[in-house]
C-alpha cells in the first residue's frame, strides 16, 4: 500500500529507520523477568512467540466440569461423546404419507393415522395401508412408505403413481449410530450443532474444559471514563473493547479494574499477580521501561518467570507474557500474565500474537488452521520486525486500510483480519498469512 498523506509517510519513515536486535543478534539480556545484564533488548521473534503462548496453555492441568448442556455452548468436550442409544432408537417414516405391506393396490386402513410420538401402531397385514406423519414409528412388517405426492386414494384403496422399493423413506433403527458409538472425540468444540446431536443421543449434561478466567488490568493514570479528550487526558479505550473481545475469545472475564500510575497502583498489581482467582490476567500499559512502568518490577517481585519479554512485531513490541505460580500439588496453581502495550491498537496486536494462542489452548480448542491471501498494493516493512496491518478481505485480496498507527483503532474497527507483513515488506500481490478477528471469523458460541 502506498501512503497517501503526510502522516502515513511519516509513520512508514519512522518504522524504516527503527532499529533493534532481531532475535538471535548480541546483547541479549538475562535474569528474573528480564532483569539484569547489559546490552540491547533482544525481542522474540512473531511466531515463536505465538508458539511459546500456545505451549504455555498446553502446559497447564486442564480443570473439567459437568454442565446441563445450554452451559456447554462454546467449550470444548473433555469426554467422548459415545452414543447412549441406538439412532434413530426405532424405524421411522422419512415423510408425511402411507406406511403399506406389500404390494399394491392396498387397503386403507379405517380409523386414524399413525403420528410422531404416538404408541406402538398395530402391525400391517399383507396389502394393508395406513397413514402415517414424518417421525412416526413404523408398523410392524410395513415393506415402505409412499409419500403423499406420490399415491392417490380411490374410496377404500390407496395406488402408487410410481414403483414402490422395499424399504424407502424409511429411517432404519441405528442409521446413524448405534449404542456406544463413538460420535465426536474429547477436544471437539461444543457448537449449537454439538448440543443437538447430544440431546438426540439423550445427554442432560457434558463434562466440558471451563472458558479460562480472565481478569483485565487497566493501568494509567491519564484515562478518563467519560467525556471528551483534554488537559493531557484521553479516554479509555481499551477496557470497552478487551472485555467482548476476550469473551469473544472463548473465555470468561471475571473481572476488569483501572490501576493507577502510582505506588498503590503497583501493590494492587502485585496484590493481583499474586493472588487472583483469574487464570490469565491481562494488563494494558506499563510494560516498557518509564519512570512509572511497574509491570515488570512487579513480576520480579512475584517471582514471576517471564516466557516472552518483547515481540519483534509492530505495533507492541513491548507485549510480554509471564507465569506466576508451580502448578504442583505441593505448589501454586499456575496463572498467567499478558501484558498489553498501552496504545489500542499495539494492544490488539498483542491480544492477537500472546493472548489468542494462549486462551485457546487453556480452553482445550484447536489452534486456527493457517492461510494466506495476496495483498492488494505493496506494504512497507520494518528492517527487522513483522507488521500487522489491518485490512479488509475481498473474494481476491487483502486490502490495507489507513490509519494503522500504534495509538490508532480507526483501522482495525473496519477490518476484517490482520495481515502479517514480513520484515522488509511485501510487494502487490504477495501472499500474506492472514488473522481473523474474532467478529469476523464467528468468533466463540458466547
Amino acid at each position: 500500500m502506498t501512503p497517501t498523506n503526510s502522516a502515513e509517510q511519516a509513520l512508514d519513515e519512522a518504522l524504516a529507520l527503527v532499529s533493534r536486535v532481531p532475535e538471535g543478534g548480541a546483547g541479549d539480556r538475562s535474569g528474573p523477568a528480564g532483569g539484569g545484564g547489559t546490552g540491547a533488548h533482544r525481542a522474540t521473534g512473531w511466531q515463536r512467540a505465538r508458539d511459546t503462548a500456545a505451549r504455555a496453555g498446553n502446559g497447564v492441568r486442564p480443570r473439567t466440569h459437568r454442565v446441563p448442556l445450554a452451559a456447554a455452548l462454546g467449550e470444548v468436550l473433555a469426554a467422548p461423546l459415545d452414543a447412549l442409544t441406538d439412532l434413530p432408537s426405532f424405524d421411522t417414516s422419512a415423510m408425511d404419507g402411507w406406511a403399506v405391506a406389500g404390494p399394491g393396490p392396498w387397503s386403507v386402513r379405517a380409523g386414524g393415522g399413525v403420528l410422531a410420538g404416538s404408541e406402538r401402531p398395530e402391525p400391517l397385514t399383507d396389502g394393508e395401508a395406513v397413514r402415517i406423519a414424518t417421525g412416526a414409528r413404523i408398523p410392524a412388517d410395513a415393506t415402505a412408505v409412499i409419500r403423499s405426492e406420490h399415491c392417490r386414494e380411490a374410496g377404500a384403496q390407496l395406488f402408487a403413481d410410481r414403483p414402490v422399493l422395499t424399504g424407502q423413506d424409511i429411517r432404519p433403527r441405528g442409521q446413524e449410530c448405534r449404542s456406544g458409538d463413538l460420535l465426536l472425540p474429547a477436544g471437539s468444540l461444543v457448537t449449537p450443532a454439538v448440543l443437538g446431536l447430544a440431546a438426540a443421543a439423550g445427554y442432560d449434561e457434558l463434562t466440558t474444559r471451563p472458558r479460562p478466567r480472565v481478569e483485565i488490568l487497566v493501568l494509567g493514570d491519564e484515562l478518563l471514563t467519560e467525556g471528551l479528550p483534554h488537559e493531557g487526558l484521553v479516554r479509555d479505550a481499551l477496557s470497552p473493547m478487551l472485555g467482548p473481545w476476550i469473551d469473544r475469545l472463548g473465555a470468561e472475564v471475571i473481572g476488569t479494574r483501572r490501576l493507577g500510575d502510582d505506588p498503590a497502583g503497583a501493590a494492587a498489581l502485585l496484590e493481583a499477580v499474586t493472588t487472583s482467582t483469574a487464570d490469565v490476567l491481562v494488563t494494558t500499559g506499563g510494560t516498557a521501561a518509564g519512570p512509572v512502568d511497574h509491570v515488570h518490577p512487579v513480576l520480579r517481585e512475584a517471582g514471576a518467570e517471564l516466557l516472552v519479554d518483547g515481540v519483534a512485531v509492530r505495533p507492541g513490541h513491548p507485549m510480554l507474557l509471564a507465569r506466576v505460580g508451580a502448578g504442583t500439588p505441593e505448589g501454586s496453581a499456575v496463572r498467567h500474565v499478558v501484558g498489553l502495550p498501552g496504545n489500542p491498537l499495539a494492544a490488539v496486536s498483542g491480544l492477537l500474537t500472546l493472548a489468542e494462542p494462549l486462551l485457546r489452548a487453556l480452553a482445550g480448542r484447536r489452534r486456527r488452521p493457517r492461510y494466506t491471501a495476496p495483498v492488494q498494493g505493496d506494504v512497507p516493512g520494518h528492517p527487522y520486525d513483522t507488521r500487522l496491518v489491518p485490512v479488509l478481505l475481498s473474494d481476491e485480496h487483502a486490502v490495507p486500510l489507513r490509519y494503522h498507527g500504534p495509538a490508532m483503532l480507526r483501522g482495525v474497527a473496519a477490518a476484517d483480519a490482520l495481515a502479517v507483513v514480513p520484515p522488509k515488506g511485501a510487494r502487490s500481490g504477495q501472499e500474506l498469512e492472514i488473522l481473523d478477528l474474532p467478529w469476523a471469523s464467528g468468533g466463540c458460541f458466547t
